[in-house]
């Protein structure tokens, strides 16, 4: 199982959204690092479940246990391991899933995969669940790059067909305090409509898709290593492993496919005795490479695929076909919890870039 990612800063994940415990291993923080417990709980109770009516109400503290890699207040720079113990769990709710397949979850393919040994509650070791530890070592990541001065801030840019305020349109102050709100939007008005969308959504027993958007400042020019292992490839391996993503785009993406040249490249100048560009069609990457400029992605989140509407599927064991009606606790939009998760991502595989080309 390739749960492991990462050259220089390698990490791995593991546990079942139902099992005992969850967490994760790092090999490759640097040593002397002090961490910011208090920085480190805030920036994890934004992933936290249950937090408000518009996110599922299974409680869990995420209160975490740093078992390796940390003495004395500070990273020793061996094998850093943290777990966190699942509670609030109702494993009653996927009994009837042993054998009713949910549509597009992974129960078929990791029944396939694992030959019927897998544990299915809760989705197992396919839950967002995991993405509880990948938030704690992401966390640690932020605080080291925002040390070196790079910062990673990220919004819902939409939830539906809500569409906030373009990252690029508002200064990074404002983006450092969107992660305030209830819902990560600049746009007060939108957040208003978001709210109302999600409580009609749950009343419909549906869910709803949505598109984060990330910015990445203060990366210097020069890191990234074509071919296969650019800024975007790089990027894009980390981002995909989390649950519910399904689209990835940089810069202005596929809206560079209705453009022309003249429009779409970026012309250089120096300013302050820099050289930036004047605009960032190419979202801070030319050639695999950063080129100073702030990166800028975007991700498609898929609506949550547990909901509670009837729906078609299979009896793999009686091999005929059947009804399912789905009941536990979920989110409505998984776009508005995972907006950490992709910093913390992102800062894992920045991390691991930087230190591969410099010694940090």
């Amino acid at each position: 199982m390739s749960s492991l990612i990462g050259n220089k800063l390698k990490i791995g994940l593991f546990g079942e959204s139902h099992g005992s415990h969850i967490g994760a291993i790092a090999y490759g923080f640097p040593s002397g690092f002090e961490i910011s417990k208090d920085e480190l709980n805030k920036f994890l109770s934004r992933r936290k479940t249950g937090q408000n009516k518009f996110t599922t109400q299974r409680k869990e503290t995420d209160d975490y246990e740093i078992v390796s890699g940390y003495y004395n207040d500070r990273t020793t720079g061996t094998p850093f391991a943290v777990i966190i113990k699942n509670n609030d769990m109702n494993s009653k709710d996927y009994e009837q899933l042993k054998y009713k397949m949910r549509p597009s979850h992974a129960d078929y393919t990791g029944h396939i995969k694992y030959k019927g040994f897998e544990d299915n509650r809760g989705g197992g070791h396919f839950s967002g669940r995991i993405t509880a530890p990948l938030c704690v070592i992401g966390g640690i990541a932020l605080q080291i790059l925002k040390s070196k001065g790079i910062e990673i801030y990220a919004h819902i840019k939409s939830l539906y067909d809500i569409e906030d305020v373009p990252i690029e349109k508002v200064s990074i102050e404002e983006q450092k305090k969107v992660c305030e709100k209830t819902l990560a939007f600049f746009d007060d008005e939108k957040l208003e409509e978001a709210k109302i969308l999600l409580e009609n959504i749950k009343k419909e027993k549906n869910s709803v898709g949505g598109i984060i958007e990330l910015a990445v400042h203060g990366v210097k020019a020069g890191i990234g290593d074509p071919i296969f292992d650019s800024v975007e490839s790089r990027l894009s391996s980390m981002i995909f492993g989390i649950p519910g993503v399904k689209g990835l785009e940089f810069g202005c993406g596929f809206g560079c496919s209705k453009m022309k040249g003249s429009l779409h490249n970026d012309p250089f100048e120096i300013k302050d005795s820099k050289i930036v560009t004047t605009t960032n069609n190419s979202g801070g990457i030319n050639g695999g490479i950063t080129n100073g400029m702030s990166i800028i992605l975007r991700t498609a989140v898929k609506p949550t695929a547990s909901i509670g509407l009837v729906q078609d599927t299979v009896d793999i064991k009686e091999m005929k076909n059947t009804k399912l009606e789905i009941t536990g606790r979920h989110d409505p939009a998984i776009a508005v919890r995972i907006v950490p998760v992709l910093e913390a991502a992102v800062a894992i595989s920045m991390l691991d870039m930087i230190l591969e080309n410099t010694d940090i």
